[in-house]
């Protein structure tokens, strides 16, 4: 299971709590799109995630920023997928920086508010924010692997799931 976060803006610990808490405990992988702010922040996350992938957000310190690219590309299950904070251009700004990099899929954070967008073979995510909502849902997303790529679903800390998507491998 690959657990996606972004924005947990905080100066110590996770703010994992609930269902969050819970999938990254579960988790093979843990996606995180940028804005621990803190390092203390990143270190928690390297110690409840078996393994971490992360790219740095622009609220990050010196110390975050230093340790992590701005932004990567992974497989999981077969799916390529390219990560960020943030593009500028919005959607397709991110939809070009993942054709760029062969994506099938494109994480990304910075808005606080979970949007799953399909286009075509490439699909866009941005898991919301567990921690800093700002006037959106605390959520995350899950992605368990299938035959054909990835069963996605956004989720509330409290187990709420509130939308269901598919990533096809290409």
């Amino acid at each position: 299971m690959l657990i996606v976060l972004s924005d947990t803006h905080r100066t110590e610990g996770t703010g994992l709590v609930g269902a969050a808490e819970d999938a990254v405990a579960d988790a093979d992988l843990v996606l995180h799109a940028g804005d621990f702010t803190a390092e203390a922040v990143l270190d928690a996350f390297h110690e409840a995630a078996a393994d971490l992938r992360a790219v740095y957000g622009n609220r990050d310190g010196a110390a975050v920023t230093d340790r992590l690219p701005e932004a990567t590309t992974l497989s999981y299950a077969g799916v390529r997928i390219a990560a960020t904070h943030r593009q500028r251009g919005g959607a397709t700004g991110l939809a070009m920086f993942g054709r760029e990099r062969g994506a099938d899929l494109v994480v990304s954070g910075h808005t606080h508010r979970p949007v799953v967008d399909g286009e075509g073979s490439l699909t866009l995510l941005n898991p919301g924010s567990h921690a800093d909502p700002r006037g959106a849902r605390q959520s995350f997303a899950v992605l368990e692997p299938t035959a054909e790529g990835l069963s996605g679903r956004l989720t509330t800390v409290d187990g709420e799931t509130f939308e269901r998507f598919e990533v096809e491998n290409e």
